[in-house]
């Protein structure tokens, strides 16, 4: 059964805005300024390794390369999908994120990054930057060289359980006290547009790209978030909040059991909350709150059993 179902080893990045929440899903953190945890990743700069069967200690990546069969044959020279958990402990620095076309002339070929959030937990009254003021390129430019960011910035209320989907070309920014689990593409490309002149731990002024960043945002801002679609079926309440070329995402709330059919190339699950059990052919697994698994396309069906959240995102 082991080709059905990966299970795979967190991935901890320590972050100058980073903190210790990452406890609460069972981590054994390094300290308390981890700001990141990839939980599914082929990327070089972090590559997923399994926990279970007989790819035991393979990387993401390696089965990738030489297994393609367990992710239904598709082509691709890269895994398409990163998923991590995002612990804002402070606010994050004003960023955007190249498209692929961009990303692959000046980043050595990196793929773009587009991206969407779902908030584990916020601060009550809970803020954060998505989006931009300016409504064309030289206005945005000039606000950029005389810094003038509170005209520029446009900051949105939020509250747990949000979904946000941030194109490449979004200005955006987490703030303090903000949890996420991020699904993205797979890329670690981001363009540091302003940081409010904070330093680093040699007391350096961190680098800023600003001609990038000018490059590849889109202005006029275009608010692109779908509109989430819910199916209550007997024992889960599955929520789809995005289907893109990039990623579709997911929701499971599961109270009892449920018999899900997949009919894609793999399916990436991260739960969020609870635990429970995962039926496939006969084989039984515990899954609990941090659990990061994929299933691949030798899974055909599967059953999930107890009161359980889990995030879930496929092509």
């Amino acid at each position: 059964m082991s080709g059905k179902v990966f299970f795979f080893e967190p991935i901890f990045k320590e972050k100058i805005w980073g903190g210790g929440r990452l406890k609460d899903f069972g981590y054994d953190i390094p300290s308390d300024m981890v700001g990141e945890c990839w939980g599914i990743s082929s990327h070089p700069n972090g590559q997923s390794v399994v926990k279970n069967g007989e790819y035991m200690g393979k990387t993401l990546g390696e089965l990738w390369e030489g297994h393609r069969e367990l992710f239904g044959g598709i082509i691709g020279e890269k895994f398409p999908i990163l998923v991590k958990i995002i612990d804002a402990n402070d606010d994050l620095s004003v960023q955007v994120h190249p498209g692929d076309e961009y990303a692959e002339e000046y980043e050595n070929g990196e793929l773009g990054k587009t991206e969407c959030w779902y908030i584990l937990d916020c601060q009550r009254d809970a803020e954060l930057i998505y989006g931009i003021k300016a409504n064309y390129r030289e206005e945005l430019n000039e606000m950029i060289d005389k810094g003038q960011w509170d005209s520029l910035l446009q900051t949105i209320s939020i509250k747990k359980g949000d979904f946000l989907y941030v194109p490449s070309g979004t200005v955006h920014a987490l703030k303090a006290g903000t949890l996420i689990l991020e699904i993205q593409q797979n890329s670690d490309t981001t363009y540091r547009l302003y940081d409010y002149n904070r330093r680093d731990e040699q007391g350096n002024l961190r680098e800023l790209h600003i001609q990038k960043s000018k490059d590849v945002i889109e202005v006029p801002f275009i608010n692109r978030q779908p509109i989430p679609e819910i199916v209550n079926v007997d024992g889960m309440t599955k929520t789809k909040f995005i289907e893109s070329q990039y990623f579709t995402v997911e929701k499971y709330e599961v109270n009892g059991q449920v018999n899900i059919v997949n009919g894609h190339p793999f399916m990436l699950m991260s739960v969020i909350e609870g635990e429970g059990l995962l039926f496939i052919d006969g084989e039984v697994y515990p899954i609990t709150k941090g659990d990061h698994f994929m299933l691949s396309a030798q899974a055909n069906k599967f059953s999930l059993n107890g009161s359980i959240s889990i995030i879930v995102s496929y092509l």
